[in-house]
């Protein structure tokens, strides 16, 4: 039986996000909740740190995910957050832990 590959989470967490940025990045989401592979994607608001927003994205693969950050949604979002002059965000790429990973 082939191995299923595992599935991936990816964050990005920006700081200081004003209403451009905010615009491109509510676009970024609804494009990537359209690509073959995206199990889940939200754009979420911290409660506890104004300005901050974090999108959390579960991808099917790592495959998947990499070639997500090389297609157009991905690819738009850097290119308005450059031409806006926002830093880059805080990444991190997450693997998913079981309770049977934990026995």
């Amino acid at each position: 039986m082939p191995e299923v590959p595992e599935p991936v989470v990816v964050t990005m967490l920006w700081d200081d996000v004003a209403d451009d940025l905010l615009a491109h990045l509510v676009r970024y989401v609804v494009m990537a909740r359209q690509e073959e592979g995206c199990r889940n994607i939200d754009l979420c608001a911290s409660v506890t740190v104004p300005g901050r927003v974090v999108v959390i994205a579960k991808w099917a693969s790592p495959a998947v995910q990499r070639a997500h950050f090389d297609g157009r949604a991905a690819v738009e979002l850097a290119e308005a957050a450059h031409t806006l002059g926002v830093a880059r965000p805080d990444m991190d790429l997450l693997e998913s832990i079981s309770a049977h990973d934990l026995t």
